[in-house]
């Protein structure tokens, strides 16, 4: 980020800047998203059951797959104090236990008006698969430490 404007206090960000964040997803991370949300779905715990649909074994929930990029737009760009306005996400391919993703964003628009940024979205695998994409609308309040 560069410069500080008072509408952006913590530094305006620049159209094609990029940020990304790396992590490797576990089976714990099902049974922590499963005590939050519920979501008890035999994809995501019986392997033979999902052996048997299109995605040929264990899935992690959605949720745990985009939770990175809460974390890249948070910690990264456009950083501290930013939340999500809109997301439009296409799930692209199954992420699986042990699988490590990287959260990529690039920002394509900064308001100059108020502190809001739309930025083009993708996860990808370790091999370069993409297994979701798509754009986010971010407001970034001024955090003051």
């Amino acid at each position: 980020m560069n410069k500080k404007t008072e509408i952006w206090p913590n530094g305006i960000p620049e159209v094609g800047q990029k940020a990304a964040r790396s992590r490797t997803v576990t089976a714990r991370d099902i049974e922590l998203f499963t005590e939050i949300s519920g979501d008890r779905n035999p994809l995501h715990y019986d392997d033979e059951a999902a052996r048997a649909t299109r995605f040929g074994g264990i899935v992690v929930q959605g949720g745990v797959t985009s939770a990175i990029m809460n974390a890249v737009v948070a910690e990264d760009l456009p950083g501290p104090g930013t939340v999500f306005l809109h997301v439009n996400w296409s799930f692209r391919a199954p992420v699986r236990p042990g699988d490590t993703i990287t959260g990529e964003v690039t920002v394509v628009k900064v308001r100059d008006d108020k502190p809001i940024t739309e930025l083009e979205t993708r996860i990808v695998l370790s091999d370069g698969t993409i297994v979701l994409n798509g754009n986010a609308t971010c407001y970034t309040m001024p955090i003051r430490r």
